[in-house]
């Protein structure tokens, strides 16, 4: 490799591509003696030797040289951090839900993206980080998680002769650590909160909110960390049927509170009509149009009830739901597919396992009689497919319901 006290050039970079592509520590030394950020855009873009080296993912030795060079743009950073990353560039969520989002987030407030099952609130999380931030991590909540998942705590180390205690980052302090490192926006996704006891996990969180300059935790190292105004909290919340009334005031207080709920109906039938295109049209013999028919009338009479009766909505049920069905019907029906001869079938099966369950899960029992008659009635208005098997599933959690209701009477 060229002399390390000059500066490395494009023509070193070109002159010296086998040997980058094949010694990781030469990449690292030519991002850090970089003439220019040529040098950098030849070897992250043109090369990609990033991936090479570090992997199709992940922060290695080469990305961190990137994020911590001052020749790098942020749009370089963003290249290396969200390598790998395949959340969809097209943001499909009512303008003013990402306006409201985007203008909460740069007034320095955390984020609560909350709304029915399969409204593409954890999808519009991770584009929300992209377009806020330089990379952003995703963490997904658990009944077990405590304020140490948050903000850090202490861990047992078993990596010596005996049993010692080490301080562990939580995933907003790590955040912060590295919002520091590189000295860049980071976003900091908590999904699903509602599978965890709110209350009990973001206590210190809410006070860190309160009084941003207090410290929250420390490292072993001595690192204070304090929340950082160059990090972004976002979090998604699963509603069902409940209301934001039925909220801690606390988090109501403190986080912007985004509502993500129906989608506009253009942008929703596009949806339908990509996923169709993409898994089914191509793959098996069933009619696009039918399937897009079948898909709005699922969805319509879900959330806002059936014309021919004085019933409206059944739930709130978003349209994500579907691509689960067409990549379904793809597989399924394709040649040497489980379902290949038998793809009329393949539509009732396809619903049943991935759109009554969903349904019953949020179902209290006047819903679940409504979900049986719905799927009764599609079964009959759609003879293009065998919708039975969906409608069975729903009878028998409906008859279920109904043994456990007499047994307490």
């Amino acid at each position: 490799m060229s002399d390390s006290s000059d500066d490395y050039t494009l023509e070193d970079a070109k002159d010296e591509v086998g040997i980058l592509r094949r010694v990781t520590d030469d990449v690292v030394e030519a991002i850090q003696n970089a003439e220019n950020e040529d040098v950098l855009q030849f070897l992250i873009e043109d090369e990609k030797l990033d991936v090479i080296h570090d992997g199709k993912r992940g922060l290695g030795r080469v990305r961190h040289a990137v994020l911590e060079s001052p020749l790098a743009s942020d749009r370089l950073k963003r290249v290396v951090s969200l390598r790998g990353d395949e959340t969809p560039e097209e943001i499909l969520v009512p303008n003013n839900v990402e306006r409201n989002a985007k203008v909460a987030l740069e007034a320095g407030k955390p984020v609560v993206l909350y709304g029915p099952t399969g409204t593409g609130k954890t999808t519009f999380a991770k584009q929300l980080a992209r377009e806020t931030g330089i990379g952003y991590a995703l963490n997904t909540a658990t009944p077990s998680w405590t304020p140490s998942d948050i903000i850090g705590g202490i861990s047992p180390d078993y990596t010596g002769d005996s049993l010692s205690y080490r301080t562990k980052l939580g995933c907003v302090s790590e955040a912060v650590q590295r919002a520091r490192r590189f000295d860049v926006e980071y976003g900091v996704i908590l999904d699903e909160i509602t599978r965890a006891d709110i209350s009990k996990i973001f206590g210190p969180l809410y006070t860190a909110i309160e009084n941003p300059h207090q410290t929250i935790f420390e490292t072993d190292e001595g690192e204070t960390i304090e929340l950082d105004e160059r990090v972004n909290i976002i979090c998604t919340m699963n509603m069902s049927d409940r209301t934001v009334n039925e909220l801690d005031n606390a988090i109501t207080r403190r986080f912007a509170m985004i509502e993500l709920d129906e989608y506009e109906e253009d942008k929703r039938r596009q949806l339908f009509k990509d996923w169709i295109t993409t898994h089914v049209t191509d793959h098996t013999d069933l009619g696009e149009n039918e399937i897009l028919r079948l898909f709005e009338r699922d969805y319509q009479g879900i959330n806002h009830g059936h014309e021919s009766t004085s019933q409206g909505s059944i739930m709130r049920f978003g349209p994500m739901h579907y691509r689960d069905v067409a990549v379904f019907l793809g597989v399924g029906c394709r040649e040497g597919g489980e379902y290949e001869y038998d793809q009329k079938d393949a539509v009732g099966q396809a619903f049943r396992t991935y759109i009554v369950p969903r349904l019953l899960n949020a179902a209290a029992f006047p819903q679940i009689e409504r979900i049986a008659e719905h799927y009764r009635a599609m079964n009959g208005e759609f003879e293009e497919f065998d919708l039975a098997p969906a409608a069975e599933l729903a009878e028998r959690e409906l008859e279920q319901e109904r043994r456990q209701m007499g047994s307490y009477e």
